[in-house]
């Protein structure tokens, strides 16, 4: 049986390595470079599908793609952890999709695997190779809302592709009920 210390600082690991995961997610939807270049170290490699290269190199690329789009959301799904020391490898699935402002919508599916490592108590990924499943054109709904048209001029979606988006406001501010 591992002793209680010992657990406890494999979990903390763990929850430290998905959290960079959410972060990295996070960052590339919300365009936010610093975001996204908090998950890498420097000498890191990204082998992207159509990309490979540094993470200085991939954070532009990425945005070029992200831009394609109305906006995007990067879902973090299954997650796996092989924990060795300072060292991590991980297989984490994913779910892209991309809101094109005519035509149909993107998705994508398919899993990040990754090889962690934890620097002077900090773990960031050291090599990333994206695995790609399925891309997939998504039809508009035909009966669905816009969701542009629950937002007016007096009261504007605060939905936004950098640091001003409600998610980064502290507390985040709704809208406040007519009438």
């Amino acid at each position: 049986m591992t002793d209680p210390a010992s657990r406890l600082t494999e979990l903390v690991d763990r929850h430290d390595i998905h959290q960079v995961m959410l972060r990295y997610a996070r960052g590339l939807d919300r365009l936010d470079n610093a975001l996204v270049r908090s998950c890498y170290w420097d000498d890191a490699i990204e082998d992207h599908g159509h990309f490979v290269g540094t993470p200085g190199d991939f954070i532009p690329w990425a945005d070029g793609t992200t831009l394609r789009f109305a906006a995007t959301q990067h879902a973090i799904l299954n997650h796996f952890c092989d924990l060795q020391g300072d060292e991590a490898f991980c297989e984490t699935y994913y779910h892209f999709s991309g809101v094109a402002a005519d035509g149909p919508h993107f998705m994508s599916t398919g899993r990040y695997v990754d090889h962690f490592r934890k620097r002077d108590g900090e773990w960031r990924i050291a090599n990333r190779v994206t695995i790609v499943e399925g891309v997939y054109d998504v039809p508009r709904a035909a009966f669905a809302p816009d969701p542009a048209s629950a937002y007016t001029a007096e009261a504007p979606c605060q939905a936004r592709r950098d640091r001003n988006d409600v998610s980064y406001h502290r507390p985040p501010v709704p809208r406040r009920p007519a009438g």
